[in-house]
């Protein structure tokens, strides 16, 4: 079968100050359309994958403009529900140097938030697809919207597609409690494990490791798959924050008992951050979907992380050729 991977989602509105704006001088903001799901969907229509996108928007001109985004990198949105309320939306006030980016949602109340079980059908939503994508933030929308997340995961696997599940943890939607138990609810039927430190201990309770240990990612790693050992694959990203505008970026991949880390990026003018973890999942699940090794794959979606750092909005709008050109070289002109 060929390859269709299915992602689902909220499309939101960006709604940001310049940089070196503050909220209370700011006369204008820049207007971007995105999401965790739906940029995944993008990133991967652009690495030469097909993808599928599906949410509910409101049947009017933002709705629709917010679907024309994703269908003009190629994503398949026919099946995008028209109708509800309202766009979700957020603003965003960008950080620079110490001050760090600052978001304020208002997504309560939005079309997919409202989305209910009967208007879905999970059976020909998953015919044809060959992967699945999707993101706690996803589930922490709604109780429908935890439900239809949880069905949707588990016919997916009772129907052989691959499972790729974002912990994509945000306060600002559901406690932690929350999240654990949702999650809980759900490795059983995962794959593919987006998840670092943070989430192994605040929401599966996995216990610090002795001074013995070496490599400590690898260990609540192992420790991850010990408890679902269903899990094929548990990637991440290490991030050191120097400040708003300069981060250094490493990834990580775990993958038959061995964690395989790329070469640390030192990213010293962050034009936008936002979109940057959407980057990284697109190109890990590039390379599992071309068969690429562990190395190859995991210092691949970091480039491709590194360029989206690069230019403005969700969307990560560069070539294989262009991550790959970055992999083991630094910045520099391209004649």
């Amino acid at each position: 079968m060929k390859e269709n991977i299915l992602c689902v989602g909220e499309t939101l509105m960006r709604l940001s100050t310049e940089m070196g704006k503050h909220y209370y001088d700011t006369t204008s903001l820049h207007l971007h359309y995105g999401g965790a799901e739906a940029n995944v969907a993008v990133n991967l229509s652009n690495l030469n994958h097909q993808t599928t996108y599906f949410t509910k928007v409101p049947d009017n001109q933002l709705g629709r403009a917010a679907i024309k985004h994703v269908t003009k990198y190629g994503v398949d949105a026919k099946n995008v529900i028209f109708g509800g309320p309202r766009m979700g939306s957020y603003y965003l006030e960008a950080g620079v140097g110490a001050r760090p980016t600052t978001v304020i949602y208002d997504r309560a109340n939005s079309s997919v938030s409202q989305l209910t079980l009967e208007e879905v059908n999970v059976e020909e939503l998953l015919e044809g697809k060959t992967m699945l994508h999707i993101t706690g933030i996803t589930a922490a929308l709604s109780e429908n919207m935890s439900e239809m997340t949880f069905q949707l995961i588990q016919k997916a696997k009772e129907k052989g597609l691959k499972v790729n599940y974002d912990v994509n943890y945000r306060a600002k939607l559901w406690s932690i409690e929350e999240s654990a138990a949702f999650l809980k609810r759900v490795l059983p039927y995962v794959d593919y494990l987006s998840a670092g430190k943070l989430d192994a201990i605040n929401f599966l309770g996995i216990q610090q490791p002795g001074e013995e240990v070496t490599d400590e990612l690898g260990y609540y790693y192992n420790e991850i798959h010990k408890l679902y050992p269903n899990i094929e694959i548990i990637y991440s990203t290490l991030r050191n924050v120097i400040s708003a505008t300069h981060n250094t970026l490493q990834g990580a991949i775990w993958k038959d008992g061995e964690t395989h880390y790329s070469k640390v990026h030192d990213m010293d003018y962050i034009i936008d951050r936002i979109g940057g973890g959407d980057a990284f999942a697109a190109g890990v699940l590039h390379g599992i979907l071309s068969d690429k090794e562990p190395e190859y794959t995991i210092n691949f979606a970091t480039a491709f992380s590194v360029l989206k750092h690069t230019v403005y909005g969700d969307a990560c709008p560069f070539t294989i050729e262009e991550a790959e050109r970055i992999m083991t070289r630094d910045a520099r002109v391209d004649r």
